[in-house]
């Protein structure tokens, strides 16, 4: 399943108003391990997570939760 980036999670986020917002956001999941890209929407309020590996959804949610907001929903694209 994981090899190259084939796994992406969205991420539904709660509570994001600003650009400054959506920054510390990207910044706390960029730093987990296993995170390849991580980049935030402030318009709609996702932030789309490219993994290289299998990175459990409670670690993403303790990091947007770190940030001061809250992780709403988390839906899984497979990349072929």
């Amino acid at each position: 399943m994981f090899g190259k980036e084939k796994t992406v999670k969205i991420l539904h986020i709660e509570g994001m108003s600003c650009s400054h917002c959506a920054a510390t956001v990207e910044k706390k999941l960029s730093e987990i391990k296993g995170v390849s890209d991580a980049s935030v929407d402030l318009d709609s309020k996702t932030a789309k997570v490219r993994l290289r590996k299998e990175v459990d959804d409670s670690v993403l949610t303790s990091a947007v939760d770190d940030a001061g907001f809250a992780v709403v929903s988390i839906d899984i694209q497979q990349k072929n």
